[in-house]
């Protein structure tokens, strides 16, 4: 028997590869700085292991199957000048325009509106290079700025980034602070988180919300056959205890979509706005 779940009224989205396509500038970057080096392009495979991770791109999976002949620091600096000139050029993916834009007037069926948070990895620099302008910039509009959580935030605590639940639970703090008196507070049954990442959709699941798997079709393939543990929680790629917190495969908590387009706005319990 399927669960019956009350109408979503908090969307609670990760950044990097979910709403920019800033995961493929990632590789981009990286790329650049492994072929100045004489080293392979990242595989999918190496970067499946970094995704939602603060700082990953720099960090031991990536060094240990880089083996790069330069050191750490000189190879971050490399990369950040790339990313300097790379960031301002993402772009919104498919759909994400339109699902944001009929979020941000949406109700549920219930009639409360529905409130939209940010939780991303994405360090404040980073999220600035990201954001500052063109149809980024414009997209972030839809977030209100203190419904977000970057990867820097010193409100989650140093090694409790994704897949530990908090930079979820902390946005939905937020969102409760800024709801008004007569208006009761949203439990997480009643948010739904968007994600591209194994580890962020396990954050999802421990945070006890529901859960949209939106991944890249080369991180897909990475998981082919394993659908249904990723959309569990149960993949384990950084064990972290608390194992209470993850679901159970098929449990009905957490559905993977192709990509943003054409959203199943009434799977959820929520009437969009206009489009």
């Amino acid at each position: 028997m399927s669960p019956t779940f009350p109408p979503i009224r908090a969307c609670l989205f990760d950044m990097d590869g979910l709403l920019l396509n800033t995961e493929d500038l990632y590789t981009k970057c990286a790329n650049i700085v492994l072929q100045r080096h004489n080293r392979p392009p990242l595989p999918w495979s190496v970067k499946a292991q970094m995704m939602g991770i603060p700082g990953s791109s720099n960090g031991d999976v990536f060094h240990k199957w880089a083996q790069l002949p330069i050191s750490r620091e000189q190879f971050k600096q490399e990369q950040a000048e790339q990313q300097r000139i790379h960031f301002p050029e993402c772009e919104p993916l498919p759909g994400v325009e339109a699902l944001l834009r009929r979020l941000k007037d949406a109700k549920t069926e219930n009639g409360y509106q529905v409130q939209l948070a940010l939780a991303t990895s994405s360090m404040k620099e980073n999220f600035d290079l990201k954001t500052t302008g063109g149809r980024a910039g414009k997209l972030m509009g839809f977030i209100p700025e203190e419904n977000r959580v970057l990867g820097d935030d010193p409100r989650v605590k140093k090694g409790r980034g994704k897949p530990a639940p908090d930079i979820y639970l902390l946005a939905l703090e937020l969102v409760n602070k800024s709801l008004g008196d007569d208006v009761p507070a949203i439990t997480p049954e009643e948010c739904l988180v968007f994600e591209d990442s194994v580890l962020g959709v396990e954050a999802g699941r421990r945070a006890g919300m529901r859960t949209v798997w939106v991944p890249h079709p080369a991180l897909l393939n990475e998981y082919k056959g394993k659908e249904a543990e990723v959309l569990a929680g149960r993949i384990g790629l950084y064990p972290i205890g608390d194992e209470e917190q993850l679901g159970e495969v098929g449990d009905g908590w957490a559905d993977l979509l192709p990509s943003l387009v054409g959203f199943p706005y009434e799977r959820y319990g929520i009437i969009p706005g206009p489009a």
